[in-house]
């Protein structure tokens, strides 16, 4: 019993330290309950949760489909600016507390445009926030604006066009409600991403088939894949993804949550590695599902006895993955090479 506390205090201690690079996490994700009851009370935003306890109760879920009401009616209670400036600022603070040295962020402004918020409160706050996290923590960042797959894409290139007159956006994806929502319907905006030299990735084999992912990456031409861990059932599809060295971001506790996998010792990031995939590990929405990127970490190590050293090689990945300049890659994986140096024991 001894031998297994100290091993698993010795997984916890490294992956702690370990710098990292999130690149599947959804803003309003990160809504805790606390959060979510203060500003549906300072904004005025009736809720059906009288307590943060109920509110926390309510972050359970069957399905995706469940999940995104919760989701919804959390993002409701965003209003201005400094909410999506308090509300990122959260998130950085504890990317600065588990040496998340570069995140890249998901946000829905079609969600907050029909909540009646101003596209340029959303990015605003959101872009000042991850402003603040680098000059106060070195904190790099991107800012991937999302549409909604359930709803019409014949409004997507207008508000493509309004958020880049804006600034401040790297890239765009696909995400919500994946079943009978498949991505070769946004074909025309992402040409139009392309067109403008935005980032693309797309949300695909997670709860849909693995005919999504292939939509995505020949109709959408993406760069990367969100989730994509139904890919093993194609071995062709696996072939191409390795051979195009297109990285999957997978989100452990977000597949469990919603029942992809019957619990983490089933998940398949181990078989994802071996097969030789680009995999990275990441925690989607943390508030919702359980714990942010360290815990996801931590519990899928120890649930799928992954060595030691696959949590360097995810990262590694993630750097690779990343939409940020070679200049700054070099320095991530500078900042890994430093802590592998210093841990050689443990591989």
């Amino acid at each position: 019993m001894e031998n297994a506390k100290s091993t698993e205090v010795t997984l916890s201690d490294f992956i702690e330290r370990l710098p990292k690079v999130e690149l599947h996490l959804h803003i309003e994700g990160t809504l805790e309950p606390e959060m979510l009851i203060a500003l549906a009370k300072r904004n005025g935003v009736e809720i059906p949760y009288r307590s943060i306890e109920a509110a926390r109760n309510a972050y359970h879920f069957d399905d995706l489909k469940s999940f995104l009401n919760v989701y919804y009616l959390g993002a409701s209670v965003l209003r201005e600016d400094r909410d999506y400036h308090e509300l990122t600022i959260a998130y950085l603070s504890r990317c600065k507390a588990e040496r998340i040295l570069h995140a890249e962020i998901f946000f829905d402004p079609q969600t907050h445009l029909a909540n009646g918020v101003a596209l340029e409160a959303v990015i605003g706050g959101i872009h000042a926030a991850l402003l603040d996290a680098e000059r106060d923590w070195g904190i790099s960042s991107a800012l991937i604006l999302c549409f909604e797959r359930d709803r019409d894409p014949a409004t997507a290139v207008k508000l493509l066009e309004r958020a880049c007159a804006l600034g401040n956006i790297t890239g765009i994806g696909l995400d919500s409600a994946e079943l009978d929502n498949p991505p070769g319907k946004f074909q025309t905006v992402f040409a139009a991403a392309k067109a403008m030299g935005l980032h693309r990735v797309a949300h695909a084999g997670e709860e849909g088939p693995p005919s999504y992912i292939w939509q995505a990456l020949d109709m959408l031409q993406v760069e990367r894949i969100d989730h994509g861990v139904r890919c093993l059932e194609d071995p062709s599809l696996v072939r191409r993804l390795i051979d195009d060295r297109i990285p999957l971001t997978v989100c452990p506790f977000s597949n469990i949550a919603l029942k992809v996998f019957p619990q983490l010792s089933k998940h398949n990031l181990g078989e994802l590695l071996a097969a030789g995939l680009l995999a990275t590990i990441n925690s989607d929405d943390p508030a919702y599902f359980g714990g942010y990127l360290s815990e996801n970490m931590l519990h899928t190590f120890s649930n799928l006895n992954l060595p030691v050293r696959d949590a360097l090689l995810l990262q590694r990945n993630a750097v690779e993955a990343a939409f940020c300049s070679d200049q700054r890659k070099q320095e991530l994986l500078s900042a890994l090479n430093e802590y592998n140096a210093s841990h050689h024991v443990l591989l």
